[in-house]
């Protein structure tokens, strides 16, 4: 990175169907991170909107937006005034029936910097995001910015360590994972802890397989099933930011918004990566199986 010192601002929040006080909510607290000296701010998954892969409805693509567009304009403006590296999350319209889960970064200047759509597709109940999306077509490809090279992923993608690993490979210095994952109501309370902890670790564990610092930022607050079928999500915030070893910087609560500045030490990725020199071990011959769907 750029610097050795990066001031991440987060902004873990909840939503409501209206757009447009979505968007004022968090322009104002994107404002007021960027007042705090944040270097970055990092939004989460979809933040325009409730949630609404909930149910498949296709009076729903109408949250689409183009990229370019109004919506990249607008955060394009926000970046450019208070001179921050921001990662938004969006449902872009690629084109009429082709739609994609997109993150888009823009540099301190309001310039596009790149884009990532995200490759890992769900489609599980209340969130029946194969019915929208797209899986991406862009690759998991790093995307430079006036701080230095950041992996963006998003959300499913982050149980995947392929996909971590190709981001290290090609230079990432960073992993963010905007996010949208909740609970299911009729889970018991046991059961609700091990997939939080499951989720939590598997990112961390990205950080320490990679040396890298991971940078998660959900959702929180309950969303209602708009079809009654279900008793909605309840969204986990738990927001965190984990060191190159996998250690906590920060870590959100699970039931209040949270806009916050973490400090990451950039210095420390290699430092750790000569302690642990993971890249140098891998034993890239023996590997080819891992392109296979299973090995019989």
């Amino acid at each position: 990175m750029k610097k050795e010192i990066i001031k991440v601002g987060i902004i873990q929040a909840s939503r409501t169907s209206d757009v447009e006080a979505n968007h004022r909510t968090l322009v104002e607290r994107i404002d007021s991170l960027a007042a705090q000296g944040a270097d970055m701010v990092v939004l989460q998954e979809l933040h325009e909107s409730l949630y609404f892969c909930q149910v498949e409805s296709t009076d729903n693509f109408d949250l689409a937006c183009t990229i370019p567009g109004p919506v990249t304009d607008a955060y394009s403006e926000v970046a450019a005034r208070n001179g921050i590296v921001l990662v938004t999350s969006l449902f872009e319209k690629r084109a009429t029936g082709l739609y994609h889960n997109t993150a888009v970064v823009f540099d301190t200047d309001g310039s596009i910097a790149g884009k990532y759509r995200k490759m890992h597709i769900p489609d599980d109940p209340a969130y029946y995001e194969k019915f929208y999306f797209t899986p991406g077509d862009i690759g998991f490809e790093p995307i430079d910015t006036s701080l230095g090279r950041i992996g963006v992923l998003v959300c499913w993608d982050q149980w995947y360590p392929e996909a971590a690993r190709l981001m290290a490979l090609r230079g990432a210095e960073v992993l963010i994972y905007p996010t949208a994952i909740g609970w299911e109501s009729s889970d018991t309370d046991a059961e609700k802890e091990r997939q939080l902890e499951a989720w939590t670790t598997v990112q961390r564990g990205h950080a320490v397989a990679n040396g890298l610092p991971v940078i998660t930022v959900n959702r929180v607050g309950h969303e209602p099933d708009p079809s009654s079928q279900t008793n909605g999500i309840q969204f986990w915030g738990r927001s965190f930011v984990a060191g190159p070893q996998g250690e906590f910087l920060y870590r959100a609560p699970s039931d209040e918004e949270v806009a916050t500045i973490v400090e990451i030490n950039t210095h420390r990725s290699e430092q750790v990566r000569r302690w642990w020199p993971f890249l140098r071990d891998r034993r890239i011959e023996n590997y080819s199986g891992i392109t296979k769907r299973f090995i019989d």
